[in-house]
C-alpha cells in the first residue's frame, strides 16, 4: 500500500505544484471529492473552487479555476486554467475584482450576454478572497 500521492498541478502557463501529499480534496463539478493513496483510477472535471492538500499535519489551500483531474497509480494530475496557492493571492486585487463583478451584475439583466461572464468573475473573485484568508494549519 502506498503511503503518499504525487500531486502535479499545471496551468497553461506554468507548473504550479509538484509535491508529495497525504491527501487531496477538490471541487468536482458534481461535488467535492477526496483522494487518498491507492485511490482507483479517475478522470473528472473541476469547477471554480478551493482545492486542499495535506502534508503531515499541515493543510494547504489553492484557488482553482475550471479544469480536469486525473488519478492514476498514486499520481494526481490537475490541469486547470488558473491555480493560486493561498499565500500567493493578492488579496487587495481579489477584493477589487469582487467589487467590479458585483457592480457590473447590478447593471445587467440575466438576458444580457455579459451576465454569465460577470457571474463567473464574481465566483472566481469570491473563491480567491476565501482562499487568501486561509492560513497554514
Amino acid at each position: 500500500m502506498a503511503e503518499k500521492l504525487k500531486l502535479e498541478m499545471v496551468t497553461p502557463y506554468k507548473r504550479v505544484l509538484s509535491v508529495e501529499v497525504d491527501e487531496v480534496t477538490a471541487p468536482g463539478t458534481v461535488g467535492e471529492f477526496g483522494v487518498l493513496p491507492d485511490h482507483s483510477s479517475l478522470l473528472t472535471t473541476l469547477k471554480v473552487g478551493e482545492l486542499t492538500y495535506k502534508q503531515g499535519n499541515e493543510t494547504f489551500h489553492v484557488a482553482v479555476n475550471w479544469g480536469y483531474v486525473e488519478v492514476e497509480d498514486n499520481v494526481i494530475t490537475v490541469l486547470v486554467e488558473t491555480a493560486e496557492p493561498a499565500d500567493q493571492i493578492d488579496v487587495e486585487r481579489a477584493k477589487a475584482a469582487l467589487v467590479r463583478a458585483e457592480e457590473a451584475l447590478t447593471k445587467l439583466t440575466s438576458e444580457d450576454k455579459n451576465f454569465k461572464i460577470m457571474e463567473a468573475a464574481l465566483e472566481r473573485a469570491l473563491i480567491r478572497v476565501q482562499v487568501a484568508g486561509k492560513t497554514l494549519h
